[in-house]
């Protein structure tokens, strides 16, 4: 079944109650569910990429060269600076208000700025797949290190300095170009998603693989699928509803709904 393409009360009741119905539904979230929060889209004109190279901060260029390492940090620092005051929307306060109200097992996200878990999502239920920018760990033993330490050196016009406990280098958990995805949040991911009987996809372009591949594998495995985001996607031809709007908008609408049971 084809999604219909309007964002009326219709499809607001037709979400809610799949929601009410569903007994274990998956979130998976892309860049779209934080445009609201004010944080620069990596891909958008007079964003970060802007005053970087991509191909300079890819992670065989971070393994093997020391002034990659250096230019890589320098990104860091403004992005940390950029992103401090950055805080969770309407969107991430319904989907963490729908953990309480529905079977919500898990929210799989593309996005590496931990406002799901700001929001009020348990962490255990957030699994992101590109890992998480206030995170930064050795890349040899796994050992964790504060971020604003970090930061505090990149201030003070310091070097990053190698792990304390073997000397392996240290690297924020997102994924870098070239860097394989976390195996365990992408595999525990793809066992969610094969089993949900719901899957909501909000502000996903859908186009990035292998996350987009949930979808699909979630639609074979028997679960309604629908697409939440502004723009079509290549996997809204597939979908039991689609809604094009602003997801602050419609998840609010959504929540409310799902509260006073009006669908």
């Amino acid at each position: 079944m084809t999604g219909r393409e309007n964002t009326g009360n219709e499809k607001i009741a037709a979400l809610a109650r799949f929601l009410a119905e569903s007994r274990e539904t998956v979130i998976f979230t892309g860049a779209g569910i934080s445009t609201e929060s004010g944080l620069s889209d990596f891909r958008s004109p007079g964003g970060i990429w802007d005053r970087f190279d991509p191909d300079e901060l890819s992670y065989p260029r971070f393994i093997s060269s020391q002034e990659s390492r250096r230019n890589y940090w320098k990104f860091y620092r403004e992005y940390w600076k950029e992103a401090l005051g950055v805080e969770p929307n309407r969107a991430h306060l319904a989907v963490a208000k729908l953990e309480k109200l529905v079977n919500l097992s898990a929210v799989v996200t593309q996005n590496i700025d931990g406002l799901h878990q700001k929001a009020g999502n348990s962490p255990e239920k957030v699994f992101e797949l590109h890992g998480n920018m206030w995170e930064v760990r050795c890349l040899s033993c796994n050992d964790l290190y504060p971020w604003e330490d970090i930061l505090k050196l990149l201030e003070e016009g310091k070097e990053v300095h190698n792990c304390r406990l073997c000397g392996g280098l240290l690297k924020p958990t997102t994924v870098s170009f070239g860097q394989s995805l976390p195996e365990g949040a992408l595999r525990e991911a793809q066992r969610l998603s094969g089993r949900c009987d719901l899957l909501l996809c909000i502000g996903s372009s859908l186009v990035v693989y292998p996350a987009a591949y949930l979808p699909e594998q979630a639609k074979r495995g028997g679960a309604k699928l629908v697409i939440l985001n502004r723009e079509p996607t290549p996997l809204d031809r597939i979908a039991d509803l689609v809604i094009h709007g602003e997801a602050g908008d419609v998840l609010s609408r959504v929540v409310e709904a799902v509260e006073t049971k009006s669908y």
